[in-house]
């Protein structure tokens, strides 16, 4: 079977689906991953066919617009705000990522495609093609449920009815983004105007459409509503560290003394990172704790470090996090499941979208302590949740039994499983 997948953002919107596509290969299947170009060669290496997808909305999200869109953006209702202040900068750049996808679909000759939220034009592609379509997610989203609210919502003591509200306005919101594009698109292919233009819930011929989401059901349990079309598989996991091999001066760190605390925000160390890695800093210091900190600080002198901690430029999550008593990060899907596989407490940092909503679920599953959103993030509060982490014992029991949970799952089997049936 030739598969096409279609994902936009930044490399954890794309590690999962790469995962995903290696296993689909090795189950025998032909697989080509439309994406933004900078992850060409991260897809090409990893043996997969490459889509190409321009760049243009991650160079807007590596702006100073786009760090501050973070910032500031804490839920729903700002970002959307936020995409209406955008929309006509946006707009024009979401048109031609679109037809990028698009002309990759149609060199793809596919039949099936699976489609992340943010790609979009998935649904309409496989009409065009008269083929089967599959959402594929790492978040919790799109399809609704009363058992909780969609990720970037808060959780209301308002019911169920609150709850499938919030799927609703999320789809009808995306509907009003980027339903006027894919009427567009339709137009200019002469694919024939649906009620709903844009409509990831529903087929063309009004059945549930089938979704796969990449998370594990220990960490949420599956909804008691969701239909039969839908699943949770397990997380989709990359396996990179392997072949990776520290560096001397991060193997003899690792050695001298107690397993460190994890702290990194990769792209999203937002637009004082300098600033933010001295907290960090001072928190460890003060607590007493030895801690490895990951590239994304700007301004930070890895110099000025005391012995205690040592600044890196990159390491594998698979390969580091099982070697740190606690993580500390922004709380991006895939990061989260990293850091729960490795069975450590963790500590989510979010800046915005879903990553108070991993935050939750990890405080609620008793696998580390309350989120504190960025711009809550002091010292203080730092100093409190370092000690938390090292020091609960209940906490770190109930991380190792997570963590033994996830690793007994086969996500990426479970999806080509659901992936095959829906062409039998």
């Amino acid at each position: 079977m030739k598969i096409f997948i279609a994902t936009v953002g930044t490399r954890g919107d794309v590690q999962p689906y790469v995962a995903l596509g290696k296993g689909l290969r090795a189950a025998g299947h032909d697989v080509t991953l439309a994406t933004c170009e900078r992850f060409r060669g991260f897809v090409e290496e990893h043996g997969l066919g490459y889509g190409h997808v321009n760049d243009e909305i991650m160079q807007l999200v590596d702006s100073d617009v786009g760090k501050e869109l973070m910032e500031k953006a804490t839920g729903v209702p700002q970002i959307i705000a936020a995409n209406f202040r955008l929309m006509r900068r946006v707009g024009p750049m979401q048109e031609r990522l679109l037809n990028d996808i698009w002309e990759a679909a149609r060199a793809c000759e596919p039949d099936l495609i699976l489609f992340h939220p943010k790609a979009v034009l998935g649904p309409a592609i496989a009409e065009k093609l008269d083929i089967e379509a599959a959402l594929a997610s790492p978040i919790p989203m799109i399809v609704p449920t009363g058992d909780f609210p969609c990720a970037g919502f808060p959780v209301a003591p308002l019911g169920r009815a609150y709850n499938r509200m919030t799927y609703g306005f999320v789809n009808m919101f995306m509907r009003l983004i980027a339903g006027r594009y894919v009427r567009k698109w339709r137009r200019q292919t002469a694919t024939p105007p649906r009620g709903r233009n844009f409509d990831i819930l529903h087929s063309p011929d009004g059945e549930i459409a089938p979704a796969i989401f990449a998370y594990s059901n220990h960490v949420i349990p599956r909804p008691s509503d969701w239909p039969d079309q839908v699943a949770a598989t397990g997380y989709w996991f990359l396996e990179t560290g392997g072949d990776w091999r520290p560096t001397p001066e991060l193997t003899d760190f690792l050695e001298a003394g107690p397993a460190p605390i994890y702290v990194g925000f990769g792209s999203m160390s937002g637009r004082n990172p300098d600033q933010k890695a001295r907290m960090f800093v001072d928190a460890l210091v003060r607590s007493g704790h030895r801690g490895v900190l990951a590239r994304g600080w700007g301004g930070l002198d890895a110099a000025e470090l005391p012995d205690t901690i040592l600044a890196i430029e990159e390491a594998p999550h698979d390969w580091l996090f099982p070697r740190m008593a606690a993580v500390v990060h922004h709380g991006g899907a895939g990061t989260t499941a990293a850091g729960l596989r490795a069975g450590r407490p963790t500590l989510i940092c979010p800046f915005f979208a879903d990553q108070p909503f991993w935050g939750r679920q990890v405080e609620r599953i008793g696998a580390g302590p309350a989120p504190i959103m960025q711009k809550k993030l002091t010292t203080e509060r730092l100093v409190a949740a370092f000690d938390t982490l090292m020091n609960d014992k209940a906490m770190k029991s109930k991380a190792a039994e997570i963590g033994a949970r996830i690793s007994a799952e086969n996500g990426v089997e479970n999806a080509i499983r659901f992936i095959e049936a829906l062409k039998r």
